[in-house]
């Protein structure tokens, strides 16, 4: 095992490198910059003094010639400054990081808590009306814009009834501490939990309802019924066994989600993660954070690929990992 873990981590290391190289000529090729947003119609901005921010910040320099001063500073940890926040990279996406996190995880319990029993409670009742009213209440949620389901839970919730802070993570102007200060952010995070884990219920719900499906059908159930099995041992001690393999890769896929923000439900919140900063830094032409932030998120798909592969082994004792 440690010595599969090695080599897929030293494999993934020419691969980031590639991938870095990617984002980063795709970014660069984007016309205008940083100092272009800054600067705009704004006369104090002479062409003297753009061109002397440009040469500052090496915009100037031709574009293999800036990623390879990039790449010599990444393999350092350097993953240049945030123009926005003038502060570097890893460092405001290790702050904005966790707000994002705190809203996904929670929206991450609430999806498996709820879709996976849903899930496979339907698959028992295949063709049921049970089955039929999952099932659609599934491929609506689906089906569903986010942004859509946010601004309607928005107009409901915070504008007609009141119920709920409009946007943002905390009350401005509140000087709140304690209890006070937790309950306050538990009110501004409960609608941008919602709509995500609605999002995400569907999803958990139809793939255990398939791969549940999958395995009540296979001889060695039916072989289990004849025995004289009650059928609840059959389903859940049996079947739910063999059925949570691929439902364990999706959970290690998903992992890497609760790092990387969910960018249209932050933005309609005004929720301070790092999915609305990335938008604001891509408004903004901060092609440094957007860069280090689309690196990260690579990053986190590789090692929840990995964290899939050791589960997977651990669920499946088919699986060998060499």
């Amino acid at each position: 095992m440690k010595q599969y873990i090695v080599r897929r981590l030293l494999e993934y290391i020419p691969i980031m490198i590639v991938v870095a190289m990617i984002i980063f000529l795709i970014v660069a090729l984007i016309p205008g910059d940083y100092i272009d947003n800054v600067a705009g119609a704004n006369p104090r901005y002479t062409p003297e003094k753009i061109a002397a921010m440009k040469a500052k910040y090496g915009f100037d320099k031709p574009v293999v010639e800036r990623f390879i001063i990039w790449l010599g500073n990444a393999l350092r940890l350097d993953f240049g400054e945030s123009l926005s926040y003038q502060k570097p990279v890893t460092e405001v996406i290790g702050y904005f990081m966790w707000n994002s996190f705190l809203i996904a995880f929670l929206a991450f319990l609430l999806e498996t808590l709820i879709g996976i029993p849903i899930g496979i409670i339907s698959a028992t009742r295949q063709y049921s009306k049970t089955d039929f009213t999952v099932t659609a209440f599934a491929l609506v949620g689906l089906s569903m814009p986010s942004f859509f389901l946010g601004l309607l839970l928005k107009k409901i919730f915070c504008i007609d009834l009141k119920l709920l802070p409009l946007a943002g993570m905390r009350t401005l102007g509140a000087d709140l501490k304690g209890v006070s200060a937790v309950w306050d952010i538990f009110l501004h995070m409960l609608l941008p939990v919602i709509v995500l884990a609605l999002l995400g219920i569907g999803s958990w719900m139809m793939y255990t309802r398939s791969a549940m499906l999958d395995v009540i059908k296979q001889d060695y159930i039916r072989t289990a019924r004849a025995k004289g099995l009650s059928e609840r041992i059959v389903i859940y001690k049996h079947a739910l066994r063999n059925a949570m393999i691929p439902i364990v890769n999706l959970l290690g896929m998903s992992i890497p989600a609760l790092f990387t923000g969910a960018l249209i439900t932050e933005q309609v919140f005004a929720f301070p993660g790092v999915g609305k900063i990335t938008i604001e830094a891509l408004t903004k032409r901060d092609y440094m954070f957007v860069v280090g932030f689309n690196l990260f998120s690579a990053l986190m798909l590789f090692l929840g690929n990995l964290l899939s592969d050791i589960m997977m082994a651990m669920v499946d004792p088919r699986i060998k990992l060499k």
